[in-house]
């Protein structure tokens, strides 16, 4: 994927950089991977509201994802490259050998008309899923499970890729995005490859109504509240408000938000690389 400068004809597109969709192959997605997707905007099941700047935004529908790629050993041909609202990373639609049909999040460089696969046993090529012990170490990997059968949890995002480090027993190591360093079991599935659109970091809204297309709604700063609302409202003039805080005074910038004695810091070799 590459992204676009459009001229400044409107106020809109002077500071606009969009993405040209030229891996996008189709635009209708498969009706019988579809599923209904209720806004909430922002409230809980008893209507009142739980997060708040949420709201509005163009209607979606779900694209049903697998994330497990249980049908071993069944080659699958990449009939279309799709674009996806509710993710960053492009969607592949794959119709198997017996004629089923199932959407993944496309890897970079996956194109109309190859064929992937799962399982053990199989070459470790862009597209395919096998598990972390049969994966080549220093390999590129994306879709990493935490459980084993569970489906992928890590590493799905635009552009997000891990690596694999080493093996050590039982555990695979493996080098997270965000530069965390963590053991993830040998059994446990991860495919082969880097997440599409990796452009999308580089694109610019341009206005602030296209991020209301998104649900987005305006998001007011602490310091411009009254103390009432918030504990770094008030002030005469344009006071910094103090320590930078969340609405019900907890520390933010800084403070660590991990909870201590997790399960998974055993998991955890090295972690991630502070700003």
């Amino acid at each position: 994927m590459a992204v676009k400068k459009l001229k400044p004809v409107t106020p809109g597109q002077r500071f606009r950089v969009a993405p040209t969709f030229e891996e996008i192959t189709t635009d209708k997605p498969e009706k019988s991977l579809i599923a209904k997707h209720k806004k909430t905007g922002g409230r809980n099941n008893s209507g009142r509201r739980t997060a708040r700047y949420i709201g509005g935004g163009h209607k979606r529908r779900y694209r049903i994802i697998d994330f497990i790629r249980e049908k071993h050993g069944v080659k699958a041909e990449v009939l279309t490259i799709e674009y996806d609202p509710n993710r960053t990373a492009r969607i592949a639609l794959l119709q198997y050998e017996d004629g089923e049909k199932r959407y993944i999040v496309a890897p970079a460089g996956l194109a109309v008309g190859q064929t992937v696969v799962s399982g053990s046993g199989i070459a470790p090529e862009v597209g395919n899923t096998l598990p972390l012990a049969e994966i080549p170490v220093g390999t590129i990997i994306h879709n990493i499970e935490l459980k084993p059968g569970k489906g992928a949890a890590m590493v799905r995002s635009a552009g997000a890729y891990a690596q694999l480090l080493g093996r050590t027993g039982k555990y695979a190591v493996i080098k997270l995005p965000s530069g965390e360093t963590r053991m993830v079991l040998l059994t446990c599935s991860a495919t082969i490859g880097t997440v599409s659109n990796a452009d999308h970091s580089n694109v610019r809204l341009g206005k602030a109504g296209r991020n209301r297309w998104l649900g987005r709604r305006p998001r007011t700063r602490g310091v411009a509240m009254n103390p009432v609302d918030h504990p770094m409202g008030g002030g005469e003039g344009k006071s910094s408000g103090g320590h930078p805080r969340s609405r019900n005074g907890l520390y933010a910038k800084g403070q660590k938000t991990r909870k201590q004695n997790k399960y998974s810091d055993k998991m955890i070799i090295s972690r991630r690389k502070s700003k």
